[in-house]
């Protein structure tokens, strides 16, 4: 009789810790109420680029006016990171540096335009977040539960 008990005790302390349902889970996609289409402009001076001609100079502040830019998109979609230090002695302020840093990665932005201004070049960006938030759910598929069923 004692083994009995001590056989049917194990028996209910086993089923007590494991899962005596299966499940079955049925998940969905989140969409947000609105997609904001972000724009930036970016700015370079063609005479100062290096480059024997003034057709190499051209492209050269193209691909900075490019890159500014997408620098620019950075900033709106991730923030910028300031760092300032400001050193005083006998209670006059000294040297006072500020740096400000932008990091993150921009996947389907379009080149809406490229120009001369003056003399500099400038390129117009547009990132539309709806594409952004397509290519982000391709790639990472976040989910929301949407139904469970015990079994």
């Amino acid at each position: 009789m004692l083994r009995m008990m001590i056989l049917l005790i194990s028996t209910w302390s086993m089923l007590g810790c494991s899962s005596v349902f299966d499940k079955h889970v049925e998940y969905t996609i989140e969409q947000p109420d609105n997609y904001p289409i972000l724009r930036a402009i970016g700015y370079a001076p063609i005479a100062p680029q290096p480059g024997e001609s003034a057709q190499q100079k051209s492209l050269m502040a193209m691909k900075a006016s490019k890159i500014e830019a997408y620098r620019e998109l950075a900033e709106q979609v991730y923030g910028q990171q300031m760092q300032g230090q400001t050193t005083v002695a006998n209670a006059i302020a000294g040297d006072d540096v500020l740096q400000a840093r932008v990091q993150g990665v921009i996947r389907g932005a379009r080149v809406k335009r490229s120009y001369v201004v003056g003399d500099s070049y400038a390129t117009e960006l547009e990132l539309d977040m709806k594409l952004v938030h397509d290519l982000y759910i391709t790639q990472s598929k976040p989910r929301k539960v949407k139904k469970v069923t015990y079994y």
